[in-house]
């Protein structure tokens, strides 16, 4: 299995991981995900987000590959801004290439929800001219704990 694991400053392509992820008939799904910088009651003018170089992409790549111990995978593209971003411009792609859709969708929700989790970024919003820190979400700590539990809401052992 192939993987892309990249943390940069400059803009995503929409194209990049689709292309990197072809691989002549072998899978029968590409699935992917952009998420982009929200901005949900017209305040947010931009997003900065900082990391711990080295350390976010070793846990990056911890993340895919707790995926492909889940699902059989062709491949795994995972590639995140830091820096300035202005809002509505894309902040992350997280793509994977699987022989059937199902494992595709899963993985690529799994990689995501643990990302927004685990990974060491930390994000200010620019609103009215001053920059906020930005606090974790309970939502986002639930998506990522459901993958952690089994069918009776247990974490696995």
């Amino acid at each position: 299995m192939k993987t892309h694991i990249e943390v940069r400053e400059g803009g995503l392509s929409a194209s990049e991981p689709d292309l990197w992820l072809r691989d002549q008939g072998r899978s029968g799904a590409v699935v992917m995900f952009s998420g982009q910088v929200r901005d949900e009651q017209g305040k947010v003018e931009a997003l900065h987000l900082e990391h711990y170089p080295g350390m976010t992409e070793s846990v990056l790549g911890t993340i895919v590959e707790q995926a492909c111990s889940r699902w059989h995978l062709n491949g795994a593209w995972v590639a995140h801004r830091v820096g300035t971003i202005q809002a509505g411009e894309d902040i992350v792609q997280v793509a994977v290439s699987s022989a059937h859709r199902q494992a595709a969708f899963e993985a690529c929700a799994f990689i995501m929800d643990l990302l927004k989790t685990r990974a060491p970024f930390w994000k200010k919003e620019l609103i009215d001219g001053c920059w906020i820190w930005v606090e974790a979400r309970e939502s986002d700590d639930q998506a990522a704990a459901s993958w952690l539990q089994d069918a009776t809401g247990r974490a696995p052992r």
